[in-house]
């Protein structure tokens, strides 16, 4: 049966559902603390002794966590606290107490002055990452819900945090042959790598709505990649490839039911898994190796796809090595075959939300590589029924789901 899929996380870490909690609660705490704890020690000891340094300490440590009002306050709260304690201890007029008082002074001017610096650079960091992901959004829309009849789900799962694109990419395109998709990995990372993912995604969806077979789809996406290989420099110019599995799903002579099969064309890429509604599992591989996208002038062979069964209620599941390649800390690689075999979802969205949960507890949170994850259903008649049983909510009125 292979190992099941686990829930994870039995709650939230932290306050807003990100780790790390408890650890920012104590930051927030920390401030008043060092403050108080610095009075304390100011009082216990001897005059000679001093607190200053954990005055000091308090502004410092708020710059870079906290607002420019709460790094202010507790700089005047670290001053205050400073002269209090001295004319506590009757030592206000001294050279060393005034000495203090203005170091205390000095460093809380400079707490200020890293917190607006610190909050520029965030500010600059938030706007990078709100361009990043309409950059992605743009370039990598995510498909709807329904397509053509079939249920689809996505997830494109970055290895760092805050990143939003990289060369991983899918498409889902209801074309008059059927739906047609892509799921890719491009070389490399960065700016190529997205203007790559550009190129292959507005090739694809042109040619699926012109080639009359996938065969043909593939050679167009083989001539853009060409194409855009010619305006690179270095060793990209020579080296850039996609890995690519393309898919068909055919309706019926009428236009109407799909055929009850998948064409499949395989270009370097790990082979989709088909999930079938009893738990059932077979991996889809090409009965021949071809290599990648962009790859054409080492090699010259046909393409040719291969049609596969795709029942009512099963689910066809595409991925990038980001998912066969995520490794827990032994280095044992994530199976998705045996690690699904068995297991029953009641659709794709539900699929890929435990795909990618099980994944962060196989590698503890961590990944090396982004993951791009396409899910696409096929209901059974019964699910079609009940479909087309459900009222349609005119837009405007409570229920209303664009």
């Amino acid at each position: 049966m292979g190992h099941p899929l686990r829930a994870v996380g039995g709650g939230r870490r932290g306050d807003d559902g990100r780790p790390y909690g408890r650890a920012r609660r104590f930051i927030r705490a920390l401030p008043p603390l060092i403050i108080l704890g610095g009075a304390v020690y100011d009082i216990l000891t001897p005059p000679e002794y001093t607190a200053a340094p954990l005055f000091s300490a308090a502004p410092l440590i708020a710059a870079p966590f906290f607002s420019t009002l709460t790094t202010l306050l507790t700089g005047i709260a670290a001053v205050l606290a400073s002269v209090g304690l001295h004319l506590y201890n009757d030592t206000a007029g001294s050279i060393p107490a005034l000495t203090e008082t203005l170091t205390v002074a000095t460093v809380s001017a400079l707490a200020l002055l890293i917190n607006r610096v610190v909050r520029r650079s965030g500010e600059r960091l938030a706007s990078a990452r709100v361009i990043a992901e309409t950059v992605q959004r743009a370039v990598l829309p995510t498909p709807a819900e329904r397509i053509g009849g079939l249920q689809c789900a996505a997830r494109y799962e970055a290895a760092h945090a805050g990143a939003f694109i990289g060369g991983d990419l899918y498409a889902v395109q209801d074309t008059p042959y059927g739906v047609r998709l892509v799921v890719g990995d491009v070389r490399g990372k960065g700016l190529e790598a997205v203007e790559a993912v550009a190129v292959v995604i507005g090739a694809f969806r042109e040619a699926a709505e012109q080639e009359r077979n996938l065969e043909g789809v593939a050679r167009r996406l083989e001539g853009a990649l060409a194409r855009e290989g010619t305006r690179r420099e270095g060793i990209d110019a020579f080296e850039g490839f996609t890995t690519a599995v393309l898919a068909e799903i055919p309706r019926g002579d009428g236009g109407g039911a799909f055929d009850g099969f998948v064409r499949t064309v395989n270009r370097g890429h790990p082979p989709p898994l088909l999930l079938h509604g009893d738990g059932r599992l077979d991996l889809l591989e090409p009965s021949e190796p071809a290599l990648p996208l962009g790859m054409g002038e080492l090699a010259s062979w046909p393409d040719r796809a291969e049609a596969r069964p795709f029942p009512p209620g099963a689910t066809l599941l595409f991925y990038t090595d980001g998912l066969s390649e995520a490794r827990n800390a032994k280095g044992v690689f994530y199976d998705p075959e045996a690690r699904l075999r068995g297991r029953i979802f009641p659709g794709p969205e539900e699929l890929l939300d435990a795909l990618v949960d099980d994944v962060r507890l196989h590698t503890g949170g961590g990944s090396t590589d982004d993951m791009a994850l396409l899910a696409v259903s096929r209901p059974t008649a019964g699910q079609q029924a009940r479909r087309r049983t459900i009222p349609v909510v005119p837009p405007g009125r409570p229920g209303h789901r664009p």
